[in-house]
């Protein structure tokens, strides 16, 4: 067997937030036929697979995960080809470019940005694997990879066959795709071709990245690089960059997801805050948008106004000193502890405003039901989601 298997793999190394238990079985592939082998070793040993990406949107079980957890590590990010090119002079042509699931997502962003290609420049400095960025439709300061995802290069777990799904066809919405829902288990990513434009115009159309540019609305688009070093400059200021020396780089990112609220749930949530008294004279409650007449709300905004403020700790967790969507581990932090910080923070905001927050990292090894008042909230309470 060329698929390297070892047991009891510390996995706190492997992830952001550097909390939780090991792993039975570890093996890492550099391709498909390795994915393929790591499907027959779970399957003779009976343990389930999971796929571990970058770590950066993960927290492991204090006691580990009985499973083997696969590390894919095919690399390469190849340019392919022009695409939508008709000649007439409009927009530049999309060009195509495929990035193994195993290359880190920023190198891949300042690879786009160095060489011109538009289309993912406000991704700069999310933490993890290009592999994962399908599945959750990664997004920041007005951008997501669906918008730019042509085709992900799979292995399906039933068959062992290779699989190209095009990006139309994996159900992208916010921070949710197929992959995360109907196709749940059923693939284990290689590769994601992204179309990019070469020459193409910034994308700043995020309100707060576009003050840091000073660039007003409908005005002449800045460079790639300068787009890239404000949202990294402003990720930096909230702790949302890994960096050893922060005191609260030991994070997950963002640990809830903006909540998103029929049209009439969101106007009894909307009501109930302004009745709440929490609201300062002249200001508005954050609200954007979020199709289909759906509302989307700032969670950040909602934590903070629930009386939960920066730098809130329970035991060695605690609420990030810069952000309060960001959950840290200070410094010996238990998968229980920030379990327990972020149902304290979840059943503060559903008392005080009636919306339940969902967690957004995927919650790993812990036993069954165990996590299920913190996974698809994202909804007023009484409304299904």
């Amino acid at each position: 067997m060329s698929l390297d298997v070892r047991e009891s793999v510390p996995l706190a190394p492997l992830t952001t937030l550097g909390v939780g238990g090991p792993a039975r079985f570890y093996a890492e592939a550099a391709g498909e036929a390795a994915v393929v082998e790591a499907f027959r070793f779970a399957e003779a040993r009976g343990v389930p697979l999971f796929v571990l990406g970058g770590g950066s949107n993960l927290l492991v079980a204090d006691r580990g995960v009985d499973a083997l957890v696969l590390r894919v590590r095919v690399r390469g990010i190849e340019p392919l080809r022009a695409v939508d090119d008709d000649g007439t002079g409009g927009p530049p042509p999309r060009f195509l470019v495929r990035a193994g699931a195993g290359e880190g997502w920023d190198d891949l962003v300042a690879r786009a940005v160095a060489e011109g290609w538009a289309g993912v420049e406000c991704l700069s400095g999310i933490p993890g694997d290009v592999g994962a960025t399908p599945i959750q439709n990664v997004g920041a300061y007005g951008q997501e990879v669906a918008e730019t995802i042509a085709e992900v290069h799979a292995v399906d777990r039933a068959t062992g066959a290779a699989a190209v799904i095009a990006g139309a066809d994996c159900g992208f919405g916010y921070r949710d795709s197929r992959f995360k829902r109907a196709w749940r288990g059923r693939y284990v990513i290689t590769a994601v071709t992204f179309a990019l434009r070469p020459g193409g115009a910034a994308a700043v159309r995020y309100p707060e990245l576009q003050r840091a540019l000073a660039a007003p609305a409908g005005g002449a688009a800045p460079p790639l690089a300068e787009v890239r070093s404000a949202v990294i400059a402003l990720r930096r200021g909230k702790s949302m960059v890994l960096d050893p020396a922060d005191e609260n780089g030991r994070s997950a990112g963002s640990f809830f997801m903006n909540p998103t609220l029929e049209a009439g749930a969101a106007a009894g949530v909307l009501a109930r805050i302004e009745a709440a008294g929490v609201l300062a004279p002249g200001e508005a409650i954050p609200q954007y948008p979020a199709g289909g007449g759906r509302v989307k709300l700032s969670a950040a905004w909602l934590i903070e106004r629930a009386g939960f403020v920066k730098g809130t700790r329970h035991g060695a967790a605690g609420i990030s000193t810069r952000h309060t969507l960001a959950l840290v581990n200070r410094g010996g932090a238990t998968a229980a502890e920030l379990l327990e910080l972020a149902r304290r923070v979840r059943r503060g905001v559903l008392a005080r405003f009636g919306v339940a927050l969902s967690a957004e990292p995927d919650l790993v090894g812990f036993a069954p039901g165990e996590t299920d008042d913190l996974a698809g909230g994202d909804h007023a309470a009484g409304q299904g989601s």
